[in-house]
């Protein structure tokens, strides 16, 4: 099969036109036939040494597939150990020891996949298998980080205020779910203007740069997570309101009594739970609207697509197709 490959940290990704096929291995689960697969930030960070497995890898983690008795599916990344509590709570994508496909295991860059178990793989059931592809990572992780907040949110008699910091792939997510989920006031920022106008078709009330904030925000969804995004999140939340963190910034905040709001409170949000990925999908068939613009490009010009992804040369999302 055909595969991209990435050899070492840094270097450029591999056209491999005569990879080995996955197989089973004596250890189970599932070969599919590759129909989609997300360019997602997380890919790049992997490529940079951030994080990410054992190399040579296959990289790719926002997947979608044909399995020979389920029809098109979803992968479900996030593979838990299936022994820890977290697990045992539906809640694989915390494992410690989880092993997330094409992250730290081969994934889908490929013309095909192996999938460690059927229940990773969720049924498309009518969702058009590319343009659905980058709600696998991107999707679910703006699903969840905004599920963390509705109850703050619809607890406010006016509906709430609520702010998006980063007006990308996943905050053009969190920005819909909001708009249908919520009748909050929604503020996006950013500090490009395109993305900020973006921000406003998709159905922000106002789309501002980062000396334009108007505070206090009773919900805060961080998807830059840098110091500076933190610090204006930290100045901005309401009392009794909620932080959600989801950018991989790297920066920090001081917390302590007197620095943030009285009983303001600040999280970490990662991916989603396999259930969370069946919600998001039913949500996708109820309001096709979720689903993002995508750009489709042939699986050998993966690299291309890295390269455009780190200039910021996309609208919407990138799917490589076999």
């Amino acid at each position: 099969m055909r595969a991209v490959v990435l050899t070492e940290s840094g270097a450029p990704l591999t056209v491999v036109p005569d990879h080995a096929d996955p197989t089973d291995d004596g250890r189970g689960g599932e070969i599919i036939d590759v129909l989609g697969c997300g360019v997602c930030h997380s890919d790049i960070h992997v490529v940079d040494g951030v994080f990410g497995g054992t190399l040579p890898m296959i990289l790719g983690h926002e997947v979608t597939g044909h399995h020979d008795e389920l029809g098109p599916v979803m992968v479900y990344a996030p593979w838990g150990c299936r022994a820890c509590r977290q697990c045992a709570d539906g809640l694989e994508m915390r494992c410690a020891d989880a092993t997330e496909a094409g992250l730290f295991a081969d994934g889908g860059y490929a013309d095909k996949m192996w999938v460690k178990d059927r229940r990773y793989l969720a049924p498309l059931n009518g969702l058009d298998p590319i343009a659905a592809a980058p709600l696998a990572c991107g999707g679910l992780t703006a699903y969840r980080a905004v599920k963390h907040g509705l109850d703050t949110l619809r607890s406010r008699t006016d509906g709430g205020r609520a702010l998006v910091i980063g007006a990308g792939g996943l905050g053009q997510y969190a920005l819909r779910y909001l708009q249908l989920q919520t009748d909050a006031h929604v503020t996006a920022l950013d500090t490009a203007d395109d993305k900020r106008t973006a921000a406003i078709e998709i159905g922000a009330d106002v789309a501002v740069g980062p000396d334009e904030i108007d505070g206090p925000y009773d919900l805060v969804l961080d998807f830059i997570g840098t110091e500076p995004t933190l610090a204006t999140a930290a100045s901005t939340v309401a009392r009794g309101g909620l932080v959600v963190v989801v950018g991989l910034g790297g920066g920090r905040v001081p917390f302590q009594f007197g620095v943030f709001p009285q009983e303001a409170r600040i999280m970490s949000s990662v991916w989603g739970s396999r259930t969370e990925l069946d919600e998001l999908l039913d949500f996708a068939r109820r309001s096709p609207e979720i689903v993002q613009p995508v750009e489709s490009l042939p699986l050998v010009d993966a690299q291309l697509a890295h390269d455009r992804l780190r200039r910021g040369d996309v609208r919407g999302r990138l799917v490589l197709t076999p």
